[in-house]
């Protein structure tokens, strides 16, 4: 009974975390969803952006410390540790879709493309960073990263086995290549507003504060590896001559 309970909570996890991501590409893309992050501003602009302000570092305080090795040693105790990683996806999931809900559009147009043919190319931007993010986790192994393999191998009373250290496919140009896609889709807006353009620079910011965090626990996993990883492949602007990185991998 308790393996079927965890699966079924590592399977509702992995719903609000996918479901969470799929709202943002209307909330971002201001198509579908009813008020996105470019709607008109029904609030003081100093309130709207105390409200975001507080709002991304409320998403980027439980990312990074649910991210850690002593926040996940800590958790298992209070969780299976084949839940651990469905507990975060599930956390993460609400801090985006509580952003998403609570932002404040701020008004005050800073660009806006009216040519079709500009605005088509970058949506199709837009596209290519949605498809960079999902395709990375893909290549690596998304139902690990998104906890659905920790939770099957328990229901099937398997050992979990961590994944080798590897550089499929995007790994191979830059070292995240995740962080990449999230950059390409914050900025990739025919129409930026106030908002989007906070919305981005935080972004930004935060991918290059978290990505040392990042590297310190991976060069603690994989010390040698890592390390050479790291003197042979780009961190997020892939170089014009290529090269090839022996391997990569990204928690």
């Amino acid at each position: 009974m308790k393996r079927f309970v965890i699966l079924i909570y590592g399977l509702l996890c992995y719903a609000i975390g996918l479901g969470s991501l799929v709202y943002m590409m209307g909330w971002l893309g201001n198509v579908v969803v009813p008020r996105s992050i470019d709607s008109e501003p029904t609030a003081p602009l100093i309130t709207a952006a105390v409200v975001n302000l507080g709002l991304f570092v409320m998403f980027g305080v439980q990312h990074s410390v649910m991210a850690r090795p002593f926040f996940k040693q800590w958790l298992t105790r209070i969780v299976p540790e084949s839940a651990e990683r469905s507990t975060f996806i599930l956390c993460s999931g609400v801090a985006v879709t509580l952003l998403m809900m609570f932002w404040q559009p701020m008004g005050i147009t800073i660009w806006e493309f009216e040519n079709t043919v500009a605005v088509r190319v970058i949506c199709a931007v837009f596209g290519l960073g949605w498809a960079i993010l999902v395709g990375s986790t893909f290549v690596l192994n998304h139902y690990d990263l998104f906890g659905l393999r920790q939770v099957w191998l328990q229901f099937r009373q398997q050992p979990y086995t961590v994944l080798p250290f590897a550089t499929p496919g995007p790994y191979r140009l830059v070292r995240h290549p995740i962080y990449v896609g999230w950059i390409v889709l914050a900025w990739a807006a025919p129409v930026m507003t106030l908002a989007h353009f906070a919305f981005a620079a935080l972004t930004t910011w935060y991918i290059l504060m978290a990505i040392p965090l990042e590297e310190r626990d991976l060069k603690s996993f994989h010390p040698v590896d890592y390390e050479r990883y790291q003197q042979s492949t780009p961190m997020l602007i892939p170089r014009l001559s290529g090269g090839r990185s022996e391997s990569a991998a990204s928690l």
